[in-house]
């Protein structure tokens, strides 16, 4: 056992089917999904840094969920499309760690962001400085550093044995934890407890939010108003319902560990549909995101 775990310095992913046809179906799938998700938050990323009218605080949370966005599939299928290309599938103990690590961190700061932009700035947005925008992203963003710090040194620590193969498409840690030949109740007590502060809490701070915001939409006089208001939050209660329900579903499920297949297929929505959504819903259908984008075509075309 100790000489099978000196040696494991490594590890294969195989996250895709054998039959080369399907794989090349597959990743080109994820590479058209990849650049449409890099474009659409790249261009809401840089229409609210370039446009006065947009630095305000709503936007300023809409412009850091753009750039976790670009970097969260950019951590994950880019790695596994540059592989694929390269024809190297492995990846080293420490890359695993680093890999992992950019995940959660992502992960995680998105967890809190959204919690705090849909609890905390929708209903505020009119009295909300940009001091306490700046603070409380800042503090989403320390909070996704630090919280994962524990997570991957316990997991990167753990000796692991053979054989060498992840059945994921990166370096998941439900599917990397199936290879350790060492007692992990350390790892997923962990990992449980800080579900529950990246996960339960902003999901119970959301949901009493909308509760607040349902009886304001109920008091708008106009009938219109209302269809408006509700259409708005119905969008968005269901993306944060899909994001939110989906990674508690993976995550703090009693069985998660012992689930990595279920898990990678779960995943694939999150870290791919997510973020391509994320403009859709809370940007390009919003009139000042509209307008704004009016503008730099006009200045762009006609200087």
């Amino acid at each position: 056992t100790e000489t099978s775990q000196t040696l494991l310095t490594e590890f294969t992913l195989l996250g895709l089917p054998s039959d080369l046809k399907l794989q090349q179906f597959i990743l080109g799938f994820f590479a058209l999904t990849y650049i449409i998700t890099l474009l659409g938050n790249l261009l809401i990323f840089c229409l609210i840094y370039l446009d006065p009218h947009l630095h305000i605080p709503m936007y300023c949370f809409l412009r850091h969920l753009s750039l976790i966005d670009i970097c969260y599939p950019s951590s994950t299928f880019l790695p596994l499309l540059i592989s694929f290309l390269a024809q190297r599938r492995t990846i080293s103990l420490t890359g695993y760690a680093v890999q992992m690590y950019m995940f959660l961190v992502l992960a995680t700061t998105e967890c809190i962001l959204l919690a705090v932009f849909v609890a905390i700035c929708l209903p505020l947005h009119h009295i909300m400085s940009n001091r306490k925008c700046v603070t409380l992203t800042s503090l989403s963003w320390a909070s996704g550093l630090v919280l994962p710090i524990t997570q991957t040194v316990l997991t990167w620590k753990l000796p692991y044995c053979g054989p060498s193969v992840i059945d994921h498409f990166f370096c998941e840690m439900s599917a990397v934890l199936q290879l350790a030949c060492a007692n992990t109740y350390l790892i997923k007590l962990v990992t449980q407890v800080g579900c529950l502060f990246t996960l339960l809490m902003p999901t119970t701070f959301i949901v009493f939010s909308y509760m607040d915001i349902l009886v304001t939409i109920l008091k708008i006089n106009s009938a219109k108003g209302r269809e408006k208001a509700f259409s708005t939050c119905l969008s968005h209660l269901m993306f944060v319902v899909l994001f939110y329900g989906s990674a508690i579903y993976m995550y703090m499920k009693p069985n998660f560990f012992h689930s990595p297949q279920k898990t990678k297929s779960s995943l694939s929505y999150t870290i791919l549909f997510t973020p391509m959504l994320n403009p859709i819903i809370y940007s390009l259908r919003n009139m000042k995101v509209e307008k704004a984008l009016v503008r730099l075509i006009r200045r762009e075309t006609w200087p």
